[in-house]
């Protein structure tokens, strides 16, 4: 039977069973010890007594000790929290007021951070602080672009990161966009670089030159051997220094996804090429590669617009009717059948993916029947394919 809280709280005097205290002999008032227990049983009632306030001691310190600890974590993360918030009012005072004076020649490094940009800005003397740099660049989610920048000293941080947030104001580095055309890259390159435009061109058109960088199997075409990305110019920089890093890391990337070498890596960038250029959608990348597969098999002209485009150096927009019939192109896929004789773009990874790995199926025909979404049908039926392009118009018409 349980005892009730008088015997629990009790403390460890025996008691006689009568509750009165016990004088010496003799009428001397000073206490006796008391009485031993009557029985074993008082004996156990006594020990389990002292057990269970031990017991509850050592509880009741457990918890002040836990209480403790809670308490000093919660004071310690209320410290921390007004620490960072002291820190980002500091940096916000923490700023030059700008706009800054004198000239500095600023270079962003490709693959350095905001912070690590923002210790360099400090150490040049453009920015005060790295907090005030780094906050600006946070709120407002910019992305900062590699390249040799013209900044001030003593700039206002906010002054600093729109301009290192805006890549048309780097120089130094030039930068290959996937499914951008060879022209489109020299023209860049000898915009970053201060090189002419033509020393790139006569370079790029000489065979004897460019065979010296590149494979044998692209016969002496730059087109779809610069690798996308960005590069740096470095000194005294020539079109065959700024143009060879491409072809390199180009040659390096498709040995990394398995491209077979020799003719057959060429036709694979080839039908990238295509591929990137014909949908603006990963997701259709393979089923093109499949049509033009199929295509390819039945001996169909390919007919695609982007290659037609490519030949006349217009965008698929620009085609008259007369350019879509003119068979002397000979990147003109709807007259002249197979392949083109050169990639149309510098293909990205996936494109490059899709043209080794087609998907399965029989389509010979697709349509972008929405220009808005990008949405593309496939299908194997002419019948169908002309539904499609009606599906097209209709669309295009409402669009405009």
């Amino acid at each position: 039977m349980p005892e009730d809280l008088h015997d629990f709280f009790s403390d460890d005097a025996w008691d006689d069973g009568t509750g009165a205290d016990h004088p010496a002999a003799g009428g001397d008032e000073t206490p006796r010890p008391p009485k031993p227990p009557h029985s074993r049983r008082d004996m156990r009632r006594h020990r389990k007594r002292k057990r269970r306030k031990r017991f509850i001691v050592v509880i009741a310190s457990i918890i002040v000790v836990a209480l403790c600890i809670g308490v000093g974590v919660f004071a310690v993360g209320k410290v921390k929290q007004w620490r960072r918030s002291t820190l980002a009012d500091t940096a916000v005072v923490d700023d030059y007021p700008g706009p800054g004076e004198g000239d500095v020649a600023f270079t962003v490094e490709s693959g350095q951070g905001v912070a690590e940009i923002a210790e360099g800005l400090q150490r040049a003397d453009v920015i005060k602080s790295v907090d005030a740099f780094t906050s600006v660049v946070a709120s407002n989610s910019y992305t900062l672009y590699p390249g040799t920048y013209e900044l001030k000293r003593h700039m206002k941080a906010s002054a600093a990161a729109k301009i290192l947030s805006d890549e048309g104001n780097a120089k130094g580095f030039v930068e290959v966009r996937q499914g951008e055309r060879l022209d489109d890259v020299l023209k860049t390159a000898a915009e970053s670089s201060g090189i002419e435009l033509k020393e790139f061109e006569d370079y790029a058109s000489d065979a004897t030159k460019t065979g010296q960088i590149l494979p044998a199997c692209a016969k002496g075409e730059l087109e779809g051997w610069l690798e996308p990305g960005v590069y740096n110019i470095g000194e005294n920089p020539t079109p065959a220094s700024i143009l060879q890093q491409m072809v390199q890391a180009r040659i390096e990337k498709l040995n990394e996804l398995g491209v077979p070498e020799g003719d057959q890596r060429e036709r694979i960038l080839i039908i990238a090429s295509i591929v990137e250029a014909e949908v603006n959608s990963q997701e259709y990348y393979g089923k093109v590669s499949r049509v033009i597969e199929n295509r390819l098999k039945d001996d169909m002209p390919l007919g695609m617009d982007s290659t037609v485009a490519y030949g006349f150096k217009i965008k698929g927009t620009e085609l008259t009717n007369e350019q879509l019939n003119d068979g002397s192109n000979p990147f003109n896929t709807r007259v002249n059948k197979g392949l083109p004789p050169t990639p149309i773009s510098n293909p990205g990874d996936d494109a490059i993916q899709a043209a080794m790995h087609p998907e399965d199926g029989d389509w010979l025909y697709f349509v972008t029947t929405d220009l808005k979404t990008g949405e593309t049908k496939f299908t194997s039926n002419y019948d169908q394919f002309e539904q499609y392009v009606q599906e097209y118009k209709a669309n295009n018409e409402h669009a405009n």
